[in-house]
């Protein structure tokens, strides 16, 4: 008679005699191990078989499913409307890279798009200086103003975080920063005069 098979677990049932064991087997080093009776009724953690539960299986596959025929119709679309659509994203950016390497007085569609652009862009360098100092004088007016309020806090007798004091600490830089700027403590532009002491 042929041995019976194993299960997962190894044990292997004799069939004259109905008991079950797992065979002796040879270690790595060579020595043996003994055959392990196993006692009627137990079976292993690895020879249970797993519940599924029907239900509960098509319920965690329901979007991977679809329309049953779907498939090939998916399959199908996508790859030629794309294959068009990124030859001509590729086409498209060629161009703007020669147009880019090329003098931008030459009469190609992606230079005169550009030539707008390039004058706004002009324009805000001629405007920077004057802008800058404005916006710059009108960010320190509003740190002052915070810094101020701050101070009239404290003097209140409210208890202030450590950035609100450093904050209050710092008016006498921010007010010497709206002087260099042409500014008055006020954050208004400052009178000019000649005999007006420069500040070092």
């Amino acid at each position: 008679m042929a041995p019976a098979q194993p299960s997962t677990s190894g044990i292997v049932t004799d069939e004259n005699s109905g008991e079950r064991h797992i065979p002796e087997s040879v270690r790595a080093d060579g020595t043996t191990r003994k055959a392990i009776k196993i006692r009627p009724g137990y079976r292993p953690p690895e020879d249970v078989e797993v519940y599924k539960n029907r239900t509960a299986e098509s319920f965690r596959n329901r979007g991977k499913g679809g329309v049953i025929g779907a498939e090939g119709l998916k399959e199908q679309k996508p790859e030629a409307p794309a294959s068009a659509a990124s030859n001509k994203n590729a086409k498209r950016r060629e161009a703007r890279k020669k147009a880019k390497s090329t003098n931008p007085s030459q009469d190609s569609p992606s230079a005169d798009n550009n030539a707008p652009e390039d004058a706004a862009a002009a324009k805000a360098e001629e405007v920077d200086p004057e802008m800058e100092r404005e916006k710059k004088a009108r960010n320190l007016k509003k740190k002052l103003k915070q810094a101020k309020d701050l101070k009239n806090k404290k003097e209140g007798g409210e208890s202030l975080l450590p950035e609100q004091i450093a904050k209050v600490i710092k008016i006498n830089e921010l007010v010497r920063e709206l002087e260099a700027l042409g500014f008055d403590a006020d954050g208004e532009p400052a009178p000019k005069s000649d005999n007006a002491p420069e500040a070092t």
